[in-house]
């Protein structure tokens, strides 16, 4: 059971909540964390090379894909997923759903996500787009950037994910030091962040992915 991790903030939470998760331990032996950018980790899991990872909407949305409920969510704003103002439009190479997701809002400039975006944006808010919270002023739906996907053990993935949307996780402090030592940004501002993210998939949410889709479709790759 191998599981393709995006190496970002926005899912420290499961991460954490994955290590404390009861296993066998054979399961927890076989049982591994590839880290990598959202765009690489779509690649393993097309290659079936992982078993489960929380992929972007758009590759979530290839047929036969088998999906569960639970992925990363912006209610409004995001901090993370940016465009820089006053920039020629680039697309992040590390990104699949949110080039798009610019392209839909027709916004123009360069494209940021991630933590390094998170960074910048502390740094200097009025230099960015956040992208979330144009989609939302635009449709008053929530954004879906990445869903958990299944290529095999559906059923140990579904409890792992049953059993993280009812639990509330606290992140160890030592945990959050070593992340913002490594990734530039204060534990305070991490904290602040992580309220901005969601992971449940529910109807708004699922409506949101829906007219998102729909609108990608009409989109040039």
């Amino acid at each position: 059971m191998i599981f393709g991790k995006i190496d970002y903030i926005n899912l420290l939470p499961f991460h954490v909540f994955l290590k404390r998760y009861p296993m066998t331990n054979a399961l927890k032996k076989a049982c591994e964390h590839k880290k990598s950018y959202p765009s690489a980790i779509n690649k393993k899991f097309r290659k079936r090379a992982v078993g489960g990872a929380v992929i972007s909407s758009i590759e979530s949305a290839r047929k036969g894909v088998k999906t569960l409920p639970l992925g990363i969510v912006a209610k409004k704003n995001v901090k993370s997923v940016i465009i820089k103002k006053d920039t020629k439009s680039a697309t992040d190479p590390q990104s699949a759903t949110s080039n798009i997701l610019a392209k839909v809002l027709k916004i123009e400039g360069q494209v940021l996500i991630g933590d390094k975006a998170l960074k910048a944006y502390l740094n200097a808010p009025d230099e960015y787009i956040d992208l979330a919270l144009e989609w939302n002023k635009k449709h008053k739906l929530p954004f879906v950037f990445a869903r958990l996907s299944i290529n095999s053990h559906l059923n140990t993935y579904k409890k792992i994910s049953d059993s993280f949307k009812n639990n509330r996780i606290k992140i160890p402090a030592y945990i959050l030091s070593g992340y913002a030592q490594e990734r530039g940004i204060s534990p305070k501002d991490i904290k602040e962040y992580l309220k901005l993210i969601s992971y449940k998939i529910e109807k708004k949410e699922q409506l949101g992915l829906k007219l998102f889709l729909k609108k990608a479709k009409h989109i040039k790759r």
